[in-house]
């Protein structure tokens, strides 16, 4: 073994061997135990940042961890390829993106081996490749015979900037999330899938996932947005039509003094059109279609509206209603027109005092007569019945029930379930996606594929239109085509792509097999591996990705391909990476190495005289403060980058990015390497002692009973609660507790009983440190003497018995004063009772940068540190 702990021959030489030993190759294995390990594979629109690092560690230590333990471990790595991060990134570095993404893969690939995850890289997919996208198309055809697939005209987000649709999603504060250019409504015709279907399904299952965390279930669960409520006819004045509107609270009809319509509507235009008010609703109209329309948005804006000059009918009190066009109506909500019951809706309310509208109290609080003239906001709350005909005195909770069997009775509506879920809207107008396998036919109108022809290819050798717009529909050899209904030559292809998040809702089924050249995968692969035991990644994409994972699986077992409904058993979604900046008023945004700390304010190194307000930001590129992990490589290695990563934070708190905590584990990693240099030959041929503390004695076993306390919690924190920092701090006490025997190698040398335990503690110590830094871990395995890979080997063991002592409580002084407690063994060696005093966290902060003079020890009773 080395004097030094030279990271870049040790890592080197580990990946390697891992790489010739197929060491990650895996395969099916009916007997033995599965576990399917999955991170969220990444875009390749740039370079791995510290952020990829610390999701793909978290998954290679669980990944590691669980292969230890005897699980046959699938954990498989590829690129979500197709889409706008991809796209939009090859555009700004003025390149073509088929070329700007497989050069960005094979740059990402060789990070990922450079930091040593335990991928099986035959297992490797790209979701731009034919091979993969092949089958999207072909399931896409079987969706579209089963009705699950659809196209309609519909109001779209669109960016004029970016040349496509957006999510709702991806539009922020009225801008494209990507270009940061205004968005607009647009109409345009759309491929849908029929996700409606299973609302119900994918709500009920929420309950089903144990394995999730809490925040997550409730963002679905918002997000599917389940509504019991009432389905009410408004008859509309002077026209054989009328207005449907959906509503919670239909116990608050008689109240209903005004409609509202989206901007939206198809009725709008209809009910002004030859109107004075024409031109108004079309300005409004106009504008309002440049602002984001998410509800998320809408809560604040300020309430504003137009008059269609039309009025409808209340069935129920006969009143006759103003009709408008309002900026909170949204069409992806009910039916697209609210029933305005300003008295008991503070968003009606805001609207009534604005345009002067009637407001009628229905529903009066028991024990108040509340009365419009001094109403300062809605009453939302349950009550008394009142100017609600036949209904007065009727508690409001139970009118509910009540007036929506009137209702029904009287043929005015019906009870009905209603879900926020929209269908999942997939076109989308760029060049860079899956195609969508459909002919537009002049004669046979819209005609699929046929499987025969799959794949459609997606040409790389285009030009990009200015702006980013798709070249495809402007390619003669590729839009036009032969119908292949009728073979007529008056045909085109479909130029829409699909959406990126079609890609990444199934590409879990298919690393399963993804060799498999005849199926979408191999049902038998899928049968073994999936669900996936463990998924990782961003709370970002909580939403969406999950649930259209969520939703795709569903359709794949509608379809008889696989035996489940749900994707993934348990999610963890770990923080974001922060980095401390500062702000300078001459020079705007800085990072610590550009701050000069001169006492109690730090001054800007560019000027030396402002200054400057620390903060701390989340890392993203468009901010341009990611931290390459190649200059942490190249300082430090990937063990200590892993490292890090996992002792800074628990993973799914955000971590603070800190060169001293870096710093910091790079030195730990040395102390360990230190002192196997000291005693590795000493203990190299011993036998490793795992018998009865009976036979043991003082410092040694004291050492003994700790190595078995580390193992149970490093097991606990990593199997139970990923909870690795603490994992790697017991591990850092434990070396520790080696430190604090004087004399060690003396005491090894004279007693083979303490040279077994010794032994015992440092394999144990690699065997935990193993899933953590693995290079690092295999070199030190090496050293005591073991021929084959350290993750061939089993997780150690602890002995309940041997954690059984006699514990003391002891205090700590500093200066005399109580500072901390701790629990030690009666036997434990002074040294090892010194060494645990001084480290102790909270008898640190007191020590600080203070020279400790003596430490005195009363047995039995306290430690007492003067400094």
């Amino acid at each position: 073994m080395d004097e030094v702990y030279d990271h870049k021959a040790v890592e080197l030489k580990w990946q390697t061997y891992w790489e010739k030993s197929n060491l990650f190759k895996t395969k099916e294995e009916p007997g033995k135990k599965k576990y399917y390990l999955l991170e969220m594979f990444p875009y390749p629109s740039g370079r791995i940042h510290i952020g990829h690092v610390r999701n793909y560690t978290i998954g290679d230590v669980v990944a590691r961890y669980k292969r230890m333990c005897g699980f046959n471990v699938l954990h498989p790595m590829g690129w979500d390829a197709f889409g706008m991060p991809a796209e939009n990134a090859a555009i700004a570095n003025r390149t073509h993106p088929a070329a700007w993404t497989y050069d960005n893969i094979d740059s990402m690939r060789r990070e990922l081996k450079r930091l040593g995850f335990s991928y099986d890289w035959d297992r490797e997919i790209a979701t731009c490749k034919p091979e993969y996208y092949k089958w999207e198309q072909w399931l896409f055809l079987r969706m579209y015979e089963k009705g699950m697939a659809y196209r309609k005209e519909a109001l779209v987000n669109w960016c004029d900037s970016c040349q496509t649709v957006l999510a709702n999603e991806q539009v922020e504060a009225d801008m494209c999330w990507r270009c940061g250019e205004p968005v607009r409504q647009k109409k345009l015709w759309q491929w849908f899938f029929r996700i409606t279907d299973f609302a119900e399904d994918l709500l009920v299952y929420c309950d089903k996932l144990p394995g999730w965390p809490e925040k997550v279930i409730a963002m679905q669960k918002n997000w599917i947005g389940k509504s019991l409520g009432t389905f009410i006819k408004f008859p509309i004045e002077d026209m054989d039509e009328h207005i449907p509107v959906f509503t919670t609270r239909p116990d608050t009809v008689f109240g209903a003094t005004f409609m509202c319509l989206a901007p939206e509507h198809p009725l709008v235009k209809k009910l002004s059109n030859g109107t004075s008010y024409e031109e108004s609703i079309d300005k409004f109209i106009a504008r309002i279609s440049r602002q984001d329309r998410s509800s998320r948005a809408l809560e604040n804006y300020e309430k504003e509206g137009v008059f269609t000059g039309a009025f409808c009918i209340n069935p129920l009190s006969g009143r006759k209603m103003p009709v408008y066009t309002a900026n909170f109506a949204l069409m992806e909500y009910g039916t697209g027109a609210v029933m305005s019951v300003p008295a008991h809706d503070q968003r009606d309310f805001e609207f009534a005092k604005k345009y002067d509208l009637d407001i009628i109290i229905v529903v009066k609080p028991p024990d108040d007569d509340l009365e419009v003239s001094y109403m300062t906001e809605a009453f939302t709350g349950e009550g008394v019945m009142v100017n609600s005909g036949d209904f007065d005195g009727t508690n409001s909770r139970k009118a509910i029930d009540d007036i929506s069997s009137f209702i029904e009775e009287k043929d005015l509506g019906k009870r009905t379930v209603n879900f926020r879920l929209r269908d999942w809207g997939i076109s989308r107008q760029r060049y860079w996606g899956a195609p969508i396998p459909m002919v537009h036919c002049n004669k046979c109108g819209i005609v699929p594929v046929k499987d025969d022809d799959l794949p459609i290819i997606l040409p790389e050798d285009v030009d990009l239109l200015e702006g980013g717009k798709s070249p495809l529909p402007e390619l003669d050899y590729y839009a036009r085509t032969k119908c292949p209904k009728c073979g007529s030559t008056d045909a085109h292809r479909e130029t829409d792509t699909m959406d990126t998040f079609v890609e990444s809702s199934w590409y879990f089924e298919r690393y399963c097999s993804p060799d498999c050249s005849d199926l979408i995968f191999d049902k038998d692969a899928v049968d073994y591996w999936m669900p996936v035991d463990q998924y990782i990644g961003g709370v970002e994409h909580a939403i969406l990705h999950l649930l259209y994972s969520r939703y795709y699986t569903r359709v794949l077992n509608e379809l008889g391909l696989v035996k489940f409904k749900e994707p993934f058993t348990r999610l963890l979604t770990q923080g974001m990476v922060c980095k401390e900046t500062f702000t300078c008023p001459e020079h705007g945004f800085l990072f610590p190495e550009e701050v000069n700390d001169k006492g109690a304010q730090p001054v800007c190194r560019k000027c030396d005289n402002h200054i400057i307000v620390g903060r701390v930001e989340k890392m993203s590129k468009s901010k341009k403060n990611v931290i390459d992990p190649n200059t942490l490589l190249e300082i430090y290695g990937a063990d200590t980058t892993r490292l890090f990563c996992l002792f800074a934070a628990p993973p799914d708190r955000d971590l603070e990015w800190s060169e001293q905590g870096v710093e910091g584990g790079y030195r730990f990693l040395k102390r360990v390497w230190r002192i196997f240099v000291i005693i590795v030959d000493l203990i190299r041929d011993a036998v490793p002692f795992n018998g009865g503390v009976d036979e043991i004695e003082g410092e040694f076993l004291d050492l003994y009973r700790k190595t078995h306390h580390t193992i149970k919690k490093v097991t606990n924190d990593i199997q139970d609660r990923f909870h690795f920092n603490t994992a790697i701090s017991a591990v850092m006490e434990l070396v520790n507790r080696i430190y604090a025997i004087d004399n060690l190698s003396d005491k090894l040398r004279k007693n083979i009983i303490n040279t077994g335990v010794m032994k015992f503690t440092l394999e144990s110590a690699a065997l935990m440190l193993s899933p953590i830094v693995p290079h690092f871990a295999e070199e030190l395995w090496e050293s005591l003497g073991h021929e084959e890979s350290i993750l061939l080997s089993s997780w150690p063991s602890y002995k309940e018995e041997v954690l059984v002592q006699d514990d003391i409580l002891l205090v700590v002084q500093v200066n005399g004063k109580l500072r901390s407690r701790f629990n030690i063994s009666k036997n434990a060696a002074e040294a090892v009772i010194k060494e645990t005093a001084l480290s102790d966290e909270r008898v640190q902060k007191f020590i600080g940068d203070k020279h400790v003079k003596k430490v005195i020890i009363v047995k039995n009773k306290l430690v007492n540190i003067v400094v």
